[in-house]
């Protein structure tokens, strides 16, 4: 599967040749920063979402393995419970089926167009592994940085936190050569 990945890669699209975004990217941008200032003054806590993770990972854990899951140290000072994170992702989904939907991008298609051009209208399988796989590495890589690109792009940087802006750079870095491999842009 890697070895078909690596081979449909450097097939060449043309990533300018389709639509841009049906909300204005400044819109959204100034949406988000009202929702930062806003978490900041009802909660006093900085927006993010990877906590949430973490926390649906322990009531998991709690189930399967409850000893195990209160002896780490994560969970002795975060509680595994149903909170505000998760809801904000919660809200991020439902955001962002609202956003297809009033955005006139509703297409109920897993393969959008662009990915069938690049990687054919059968590699159905290779967009779940490749999804599954990039959301588990994100997960990993937040936690491992302690926090996620909404904590550390969004309300880091708003609060001038230098290992926020060292995380945003980097999140564009990776961005920028992902898109690269990908897309050969």
């Amino acid at each position: 599967m890697i070895a078909e990945f690596a081979l449909l890669a450097a097939d060449e699209v043309d990533a300018l040749q389709y639509a841009g975004p049906a909300w204005s990217p400044y819109l959204v941008g100034a949406l988000i920063g009202v929702l930062s200032m806003l978490t900041f003054y009802f909660s006093n806590k900085p927006l993010g979402a990877s906590t949430a993770y973490a926390r649906v990972a322990g009531l998991i854990g709690e189930k399967v393995a409850p000893a195990h899951t209160h002896s780490l140290a994560f969970f002795k000072k975060k509680s595994p419970k149903v909170g505000w994170e998760v809801m904000l992702v919660c809200g991020v989904v439902v955001g962002a089926f609202v956003a297809a939907w009033t955005g006139n991008e509703w297409t109920g298609r897993l393969l959008p167009a662009m990915w069938q051009d690049r990687f054919g209208a059968d590699s159905g399988l290779l967009r779940i592994v490749v999804a599954l796989a990039g959301g588990m590495m994100m997960a990993f890589g937040a936690r491992m940085a302690g926090g996620c690109t909404s904590g550390h792009g969004i309300s880091g940087t708003l609060q001038l936190a230098v290992g926020s802006w060292v995380s945003a750079i980097c999140f564009f870095i990776g961005g920028i050569i992902t898109a690269m491999l990908v897309y050969a842009i």
